[in-house]
């Protein structure tokens, strides 16, 4: 739990500002290609055959020679040019050119973990808890407007990048035929006037009201309440709304016709789409009650009915039991700028016991205003159909929540073992034991301690991982056997991080080798196209999708990224592991509720190796 302590004292500082360190990072560095296709060439090992293997091997030697070499070349003389070579490239490559839907692809969510203290689940408390959490998420809003917050430090105490606190608030994904692209609206204080109105869904209809007046103050959490409560009031008497909000679930294209339909259809609905994408946030009031840890992520993660504007880079969701969780896209940012912001949550809760401290005069505020968009057959039609095609995909999403707590981050720490290495390598164990294979492993590395730096891939299933969960496997292997292969493997997985957090993994920077050639037209190299490019999960055909999101009380989840996968996020708390995992149903093969099990056995097991391991060792 998150005690008495005090969020502005940890996330609140006057000594510097936010963004006062930009313009010192250091720009983002182009690796040296023999130490990527090194890399990439190791990460291949554990998913083919030697003979496999000596042809990958082959094809690389012939692109480090050729195509490879030249487009290096190129690559360094770009990043003379760009304090940060790929930001743009990723922005697009990797979200902004696909045309599946954001909900549930890319967008991240989860529960609020007040619901196991101040907040479990009550009826008749969505309003008066609603207007709590949005008032602590807009202070942690003004802290980042007034450059308050306090600078994030790497484990070196390196000052980490802060730009995409600038690109959580007042942020749309805007849906292009062929491309989106992100639309910006935050301001600082410096930077000038910022958009001060937050958009309310429920029932199918939208409304907007400020939540911070003239001088940019905050709405209590009475006043917020009180404009929830005429919304929710006013929708409990009329039917149904338009559902407008629902065409959001298309797919990318499809959505930007209707777009440029409604556009066009009235002038009034140019100026609503405005409202809602400068928004600072969405809050979603939805009649759902969700009981337990995994109800919340399945609703968070993309429920129906469809009431959320998926495209926004925050939506904060209100169940009707007084639960709340939380639904972002994760286009402009990772998350942890939402672990951030609901962990300031959580203290700010647990500070005040739930109940708000201050004033409940409430001023005579403008009522909210409802959007009431102009619509013809085309989109009645489309929003039928965007209901019904998420309905199908969010029904396909399995997911699974459990505390595992025999153990957690200081019985790791007092052993000496790094808590995310180990988890990880449960994940390669319980993988292993499944499916009797290595599963080619997408880890979030962080690169923050550069400029604009977001994320290198940390590929985590070695071959170091799958020797040792062979020997977990087999009776056969000493107790010390185990633990002198688990230490390797850990040793490995640590080096490797540490090498992906300077950007030197394989995936980044030969992605940019990648979108180079593609930009001029170049036949794609055969190192992209060679089968153990796809089996190591190259192109985003990762079989784990997996992030350790910290040691708050805060984590989320994500959908897999194929057919065939497993997403995984997970945090650690002193005394016990926090995981989500998340399959697809259509697939036969995989299950989330088995794969949690296999974990939580496998981490079991783990912990005896280590006491008999430990116990083998201080003997020697």
């Amino acid at each position: 739990m998150a005690g008495n302590l005090d969020p502005d004292l940890i996330y609140s500082t006057t000594e510097e500002k936010t963004f006062s360190n930009q313009d010192k990072l250091p720009p983002l560095p182009v690796p040296d290609l023999s130490h990527t296709l090194d890399r990439y060439l190791d990460s291949v090992k554990p998913h083919v055959t030697p003979e496999q293997y000596r042809q990958t091997e082959f094809i690389v030697q012939q692109f480090a020679s050729g195509v490879g070499k030249q487009l290096h070349k190129e690559l360094l003389e770009k990043a003379k040019h760009s304090r940060n070579w790929l930001e743009s490239w990723w922005d697009s490559a990797a979200y902004l050119e696909g045309r599946y839907p954001v909900a549930p692809h890319v967008n991240f969510g989860g529960p609020g973990p007040y619901i196991h203290h101040v907040y479990p689940p009550k009826a008749g408390t969505q309003i008066h808890r609603a207007g709590m959490i949005l008032h602590s998420s807009l202070k942690f809003w003004q802290l980042v407007r007034q450059e308050k917050l306090r600078i994030d430090k790497d484990s070196k105490g390196n000052k980490m990048c802060m730009n995409q606190f600038l690109r959580a608030y007042s942020t749309c994904r805007i849906p292009g035929v062929h491309v989106d692209h992100l639309s910006f609206n935050f301001k600082t204080e410096s930077q000038g006037d910022t958009p001060r109105h937050a958009v309310v869904m429920y029932k199918e209809r939208i409304f907007t009201f400020d939540c911070v007046d003239e001088d940019y103050d905050i709405l209590t959490p009475p006043e917020i309440s009180q404009q929830l409560q005429k919304i929710k009031d006013f929708c409990k008497t009329h039917p149904q709304g338009q559902g407008v909000g629902a065409l959001t679930a298309l797919e990318r294209t499809p959505w930007a016709e209707m777009r440029s339909r409604l556009m066009a259809l009235h002038p009034e609905n140019f100026h609503y789409l405005k409202t809602i994408e400068t928004a600072i946030c969405v809050v979603t009031l939805d009649d759902a009650n969700p009981t337990s840890e995994v109800e919340l992520f399945q609703e968070s993660l993309g429920g129906t009915p469809i009431d959320k504007w998926f495209d926004k880079s925050l939506n904060l969701i209100f169940f009707e039991n007084g639960t709340a969780g939380s639904n972002c896209d994760h286009t402009p940012v990772d998350a942890m700028v939402l672990v951030a912001s609901t962990y300031y949550n959580d203290l700010f809760i647990a500070k005040n016991k739930g109940k708000w401290q201050g004033s409940t005069t409430k001023r005579d505020l403008q009522e909210p205003i409802q959007l009431i968009f102009h619509v013809d057959d085309v989109i009645r039609d489309n929003i039928i159909k965007a209901k019904i095609d998420h309905k199908q995909v969010s029904d396909n999403l399995q997911c699974n929540a459990k505390f595992y707590t025999k153990y957690g981050k200081t019985y790791l720490r007092r052993n000496k073992l790094h808590p995310d290495t180990h988890v990880q390598l449960a994940l390669q164990y319980a993988y292993y034991k499944i499916h009797k294979k290595p599963g080619p492993t997408y880890e979030t590395a962080t690169i923050r301690r550069f400029y604009n730096g977001r994320t290198e891939t940390m590929r985590s299933c070695t071959t170091e991982a799958l020797e040792w969960s062979k020997s977990m496997c087999n009776k056969n292997t000493s107790e010390q056997t185990k633990y002198n292969l688990y230490l390797k493997a850990s040793n490995k997985h640590n080096r490797l991080m540490s090498e992906a957090q300077e950007v030197k993994g394989c995936d980044r920077h030969l992605l940019g080798l990648y979108l180079l050639g593609r930009e001029q037209g170049l036949p794609v190299p055969q190192i992209f196209t060679d089968p153990a490019f796809t089996k190591s999960g190259g192109g985003g055909n990762f079989a784990l999708s997996t992030s350790f999101v910290g040691y708050t009380t805060v984590y989320g989840g994500v959908a897999p990224m194929i057919e065939d996968g497993y997403g995984c996020f997970y945090h650690m708390e002193p005394k016990q592991i926090a995981a989500v995992v998340t399959t697809w149903r259509s697939c036969k093969e995989t299950d989330s509720v088995v794969f949690m099990n296999e974990v939580h056995q496998c981490l079991t097991e783990m912990g005896n190796m280590i006491e008999k391991g430990q116990q083998t060792h201080a003997k020697l």
